[in-house]
């Protein structure tokens, strides 16, 4: 989000930062190459509008306003999990965008801007400044916005300015035209652009900027004209059409505007008017929430981003207790952050911890609560129950739930409960992203996230034949049924057949005469909706209609030839996990070896000290030529069709992590063996896959 200017008239000031509806990249999603992936909307924080050029931004109101609670947001007003990503690393650069003739940066605001990114980075994985509150939240691919911060360098962008694009100053741009110039310059030069590198793009004084280029509704920098100052800086990110994004905050110089400097320089330079203008406020939100509104924002409360909450224009709960004053040049400032041995003034961030807003903040990962969910559906049409049983649960735990959905254009209200179970309808059919934020007493949270696909039909069959000469207390009968969805189908006797045959598993028997009726369900799942029931009916020859016995010829003996022959049907891959589904025609074991190449995507150790058969040196070293993705084996009781999942090794997860930062996939060799229980000689089917990690 942005921060803001004071407004003392009474007046709501709409503070702006953009968002990008699309589906968060902090789950990865591990698919085959040929897989699609899914889209899910994710809603803003706050009041949602759509500016002119059809971007989503949202506000919230600032002093002056009256602010009350949102009656849904009622336990902590703490910041939700929407399911996007966080930082887990973050290189920042400064881009100083000056023009030959352009005003120029007072002489000590550079060397002062990028000073206080080295001390940054100087301790950085220290608990001294707010960098450190920041490192209790999470995303849903298990990373936390960790204080691991860099400094990229001071890039110096010389490009002319644009004709200006708005006209409340007399050198106006517009965000569209700061955006172009960042992309502009970012693939120029060849500089990175993904989720751990930020861009802080700093004008020199009289260089303002407006969201748009005129109307009712311009919010513009502090610089401009009074009518529409809103923002003293505000953060965003670009997405490039799937070749990454660029994460990047909007800095003009604000130095000496009370709305946003408040004169206090304990460094005695003009740089410090920017610190704490809005340059630490957004570099803070873009770690905990780089897409905005799409990580951590309180989404049912009125305080917006980790930054938003403490811009409360009030010292005490904006930057706290001072730690001391310092001289510069005769005069006295006080100051609340040492970093590196340099003392700083700037606002400090929100803590769910405590539900308050600090300075610093020690925190382990081991304090946060676990977070797990499953959903299945129910009665209604896309209506689902989901149960976050598994995650940490008792007296004054809450659970906050996020539908990523719409009613028209409006985005659903977060659900906030004490139980762990809460029924959900969705509005139609599709692919939605939901997050569940579970909150300890204190407020000490944990989110995730899942993708569920609503309204996916699936169908029943049954694949076995019905007895023709069905008779009380006869042979059994083995019924077989499948769901199109691959899920296990759940057979049992229709109470209108309760007194005619029973059912245990798969395995009838006959109790009595007339018509045994067996219904086959399937209840769904994340992916699948319940599927219509399907019901075989054939008739049972009862005790006093059976004519008298007549001993059978012997029968000759039935020779079972083994047959350890399959047939692969599906294979799919999510988050590193290959589902195969086969076809085996006896009862018996399959056993399956996974490997893959070594070196291509990281090199794993091996403890020969001599290169032999199956081992090929790489750094100095002899190490294993192939690595094992998966082991394992499994015994099934009859043939038919199965279904089942194999887990990726560290060392697999570490290969996939390592080829999603090269834009590849993992080739992956798979060697299946089945064994018929009958005996014969095994069969053995070597495939190869390519799974690939994608970013939501």
């Amino acid at each position: 989000m942005t921060s803001r200017l004071p407004r003392g008239d009474g007046t709501r000031s709409h503070g702006v930062a953009q968002s990008r509806w699309a589906r968060p990249r902090g789950a990865l999603t591990a698919a085959l190459v040929a897989g699609a992936g899914l889209l899910a909307a994710a809603p803003a924080s706050a009041e949602v509008v759509r500016l002119a050029n059809g971007r989503a931004v949202s506000y919230q109101p600032m002093r002056g306003a009256e602010l009350t609670a949102s009656p849904f947001d009622k336990f902590f007003s703490n910041l939700d999990y929407n399911g996007g990503p966080v930082m887990a690393s973050n290189t920042d650069y400064t881009v100083y965008w000056r023009p030959t003739g352009a005003p120029a940066y007072p002489s000590d605001y550079q060397p002062g801007v990028n000073r206080y990114f080295e001390d940054l980075a100087n301790d950085s994985g220290g608990h001294e400044n707010v960098d450190s509150v920041s490192t209790q939240f999470n995303d849903a691919a298990g990373e936390f916005a960790n204080y691991s911060a860099h400094f990229g360098g001071a890039l110096i962008d010389t490009d002319p300015y644009p004709a200006n694009g708005c006209f409340h100053a007399p050198i106006c741009l517009t965000d569209e035209q700061l955006r172009e110039e960042l992309v502009s310059y970012v693939q120029a030069h060849g500089l990175p652009h993904d989720a751990a590198h930020e861009y802080f793009l700093l004008t020199p004084p009289g260089v303002e900027d407006c969201f748009e280029e005129a109307g009712e509704k311009s919010e513009c920098s502090a610089g401009t004209e009074p009518s529409v100052a809103e923002y003293c800086a505000y953060h965003s990110n670009i997405p490039l059409g799937g070749e990454g994004e660029i994460v990047y905050s909007n800095d003009p110089y604000v130095t000496g505007n009370f709305g946003c400097d408040d004169g206090n320089h304990p460094n005695g330079k003009t740089s410090d008017g920017v610190l704490e203008g809005g340059l630490s406020h957004e570099h803070n939100e873009s770690i905990t929430d780089p897409e905005p509104n799409n990580a951590w924002t309180d989404f049912g409360g009125v305080g917006g981003e980790n930054g938003d909450k403490c811009r409360t224009f009030s010292p005490s709960s904006e930057f706290g207790t001072p730690l001391g004053e310092v001289t510069v040049e005769g005069k006295k400032y006080k100051y609340n952050q040492v970093i590196n041995g340099h003392f700083y003034w700037y606002q400090q961030e929100w803590s769910n911890k405590g539900h308050a807003c600090l300075q610093r903040l020690t925190f382990k990962a081991e304090e946060a609560p676990a977070a797990t969910f499953t959903g299945l559906p129910v009665g209604g049409v896309n209506e689902v129950e989901f149960s976050a049983s598994g995650s940490t649960a008792g007296a004054g735990v809450h659970y906050n739930w996020q539908f990523n959905d719409f009613f028209g254009s409006f985005p659903n209200k977060p659900v906030e409960s004490e139980t762990l179970t809460v029924l959900h309808k969705f509005p139609s059919a599709g692919t939605y992203t939901v997050a569940l934020t579970v909150f300890k007493p204190d407020g000490t949270s944990i989110g995730t996230a899942r993708t569920l696909t609503v309204g996916k039909t699936q169908t029943i069959s049954f694949s076995s034949a019905p007895p023709a000469r069905a008779a009380f207390n006869g042979p059994t009968y083995t019924a077989v049924a499948t769901a199109t969805s691959g899920l296990p189908v759940t057979l049992s006797i229709d109470a209108s057949s309760s007194s005619v045959c029973a059912i245990s598993g798969s395995i009838v028997s006959f109790i009595g005469g007339g018509t045994c009726t067996i219904d086959a369900n399937q209840r769904g799942n994340f992916e699948y909706n319940p599927a219509p029931q399907v019901q075989q009916s054939f008739a049972v020859r009862g005790p006093s209609l059976a004519p008298p016995p007549v001993e059978p010829p012997p029968l000759p003996p039935i020779v079972h030839v083994p047959n350890s022959s399959f047939t692969a049907l599906a294979a799919t891959a999510k988050n590193g996990e290959i589902t195969l589904r086969l076809s085996v025609n006896d009862p018996g074991t399959l056993s399956w070896l996974l490997t893959f190449q070594n070196g291509k995507f990281g090199v794993f150790a091996a403890r020969a000290s001599k290169c032999k058969k199956g081992f090929v040196r790489l750094n100095r070293r002899c190490r294993p030529a192939k690595i094992v993705y998966a082991k394992g084996s499994k015994t099934f009781a009859s043939g038919g069709v199965v279904t089942f999942t194999i887990r990726p090794t560290r060392s697999a997860t570490t290969a996939l992590k390592n080829a999603l930062k090269r834009k590849k996939g993992l080739p992956v060799t798979i060697t299946l063996t089945f064994q018929s229980a009958r005996g014969g000689t095994p069969v053995s089917q070597t495939r190869t896959l390519t799974v690939k990690l994608k970013k939501r």
